[in-house]
């Protein structure tokens, strides 16, 4: 049998073990040191904070971020003269933010280990490692819009897209339905940044922008939720049980008040449409 052969950190020609597979992050840190070559030390989190900092900056300067501020009054009027009803529910500019290193850490923790159908080989795309990581993690910039009504998200995700197209801006529309009862549009708008490299030099790194579309029903759940929904993904399976039959568990009556509101939107949207039917 043929001995393992080492590798860069880009993980090429070399496979894990399923003895190997890490639980915890602590576990996961010393399995990238051992198994890719990687160190996970104080300089990946000040470079990856560098990084995102200069394309944020970057982003907030460009055509496309100042397009898209000066667009969203034009796409409420627009739903507004459509149905009689607002899109938005607030005319603040959206905030620009950062994936926090803990956060994103973990995210490639989810990434290579815990979602990974291939074990013990990569994950589709490869393994996601410092020399790839800004790019194949896809929301490392993010924002997050409020709409009134579950058919405005769709419709304005088409209008951030067509927008992007416009400005020559990659984009992309994945409207996420989870077993969790997570219900968004999540919008990915895909461009160059020039970013310091860990050398601090300068690059240019593929980084992806995440548009999250969600109703005001959808973000008031999501709020309540969200510790255990974090919680449980960063934790490998304690019990052959799914959630579902767990109703003793935390997350039991929460997730299923997102599926549940998700549903009454639903009616409500036929309720309206109704109105407008009888109203003409």
């Amino acid at each position: 049998m043929p001995g393992r052969t080492p590798t860069n950190e880009k993980g090429e020609d070399r496979r894990a073990t399923a003895m190997d597979k890490p639980e915890t992050l602590a576990d996961y840190t010393k399995w990238l040191e051992t198994e890719r070559g990687v160190t996970i030390s104080e300089q990946r989190r000040t470079h990856y904070e560098a990084a995102t900092l200069s394309a944020k900056a970057e982003l907030e300067e460009s055509p496309l971020w100042m397009n898209l501020l000066s667009s969203l009054g034009e796409f409420n009027d627009g739903y507004l003269i459509k149905t009689s009803y607002p899109m938005l529910i607030s005319s603040a500019p959206p905030i620009l933010l950062i994936k926090p290193y803990g956060s994103f850490f973990a995210k490639t923790f989810r990434k290579n280990v815990l979602l990974n159908e291939n074990w013990p080989d990569a994950p589709t795309g490869g393994w996601i490692v410092p020399s790839n990581w800004l790019s194949r993690i896809n929301d490392v910039l993010r924002t997050s819009l409020v709409v009134k009504y579950l058919d405005a998200v769709k419709i304005l995700a088409d209008n951030i897209l067509l927008l992007a197209s416009q400005q020559r801006v990659e984009g992309r529309l994945d409207l996420e339905a989870s077993d969790e009862g997570y219900y968004a549009g999540h919008v990915y708008l895909t461009r160059p940044f020039e970013v310091p490299r860990l050398d601090w030099d300068t690059e240019k790194v593929a980084i992806s922008v995440e548009v999250q579309i969600t109703t005001q029903l959808q973000d008031v759940i999501r709020k309540l939720t969200h510790r255990y929904y974090e919680e449980r993904r960063g934790k490998t399976a304690s019990s052959s049980l799914r959630w579902q039959w767990e109703f003793e568990s935390v997350e039991f009556i929460p997730n299923y008040l997102g599926h549940i509101l998700h549903f009454l939107e639903g009616m409500i949207m036929e309720v309206r449409e109704r109105n407008g039917r009888m109203a003409k």
